[in-house]
């Protein structure tokens, strides 16, 4: 009897062992793990009163107010990770590095079809990284001479409501790159796009200093709330 009740408990302990995420993954592949499981073998342990799944689950739960799915975990702040229970500093960088090794890793795929002559595409490339920030960030897109995209780089994060930008940098960028045609780019976390006075400062003065040295100032794209503001399409930057 005792031999026959160890056996039952061998058994369950196995079919329990099979609906672990490792035992998963090693058995259908990460393509068969739902997205709290994946979540759930980047945090490995879980606490006396939630499984590792279950902690993924809940980090899915509050990254639902940005976006669906894992997308929405992107936007969350190391504060909000951690109110998790069992996650800790550690892990809630983890969860963030992954997080945007993701949105970088869409962001490369996205190039083979992203056409850098169209705002709306540019836009379109860059809105979900920037109309969620709640500083100002500068971006410049280095393209070459066919208007293909070379790399970007972030030229300044600012306050809520303004960020500094020094030609010089931009233009130091421009060359190290071997740009030909460079996009600005920075956001309102605001939420309108509408360009302010400053901001047509600043575009007259880059595309001024982009004139001397033949590296042309393509357009501004200002990002708004999913919505964008493009100088070129407005027909601005040769009135400036």
């Amino acid at each position: 009897m005792e031999q026959n009740k160890t056996k039952n408990r061998l058994m369950e302990n196995e079919s329990y062992k099979e609906t672990l995420p490792y035992e998963r993954f090693s058995r259908f592949g990460a393509e068969a793990l739902t997205d709290a499981e994946l979540l759930a073998i980047i945090l490995r342990t879980g606490t006396s009163t939630l499984t590792p799944t279950q902690m993924g689950a809940l980090l899915l739960k509050k990254g639902e107010k940005y976006s669906e799915g894992l997308s929405g975990i992107h936007y969350l702040s190391l504060d909000e990770i951690k109110s998790v229970p069992g996650i800790g500093d550690v892990k809630a960088i983890k969860i963030k590095c992954i997080a945007e090794l993701s949105n970088r890793i869409a962001r490369c795929r996205s190039l083979q079809l992203l056409e850098f002559k169209s705002p709306a595409m540019i836009a379109d490339y860059y809105m979900e990284s920037m109309c969620h920030k709640d500083k100002e960030h500068v971006i410049v897109a280095f393209l070459n001479h066919q208007m293909a995209f070379i790399g970007d780089e972030v030229i300044s994060v600012g306050t809520v409501k303004n960020a500094s930008v020094s030609p010089r940098e931009i233009f130091l960028s421009a060359l190290k790159n071997k740009a030909v045609y460079i996009v600005l780019l920075h956001n309102h976390p605001s939420g309108d796009p509408i360009p302010s006075s400053a901001d047509d400062e600043m575009t007259r003065q880059i595309y001024e200093a982009g004139s001397m040295l033949d590296i042309k100032l393509q357009d501004h794209i200002i990002i708004g709330d999913h919505r964008y503001y493009s100088y070129l399409e407005q027909h601005l930057l040769e009135n400036i």
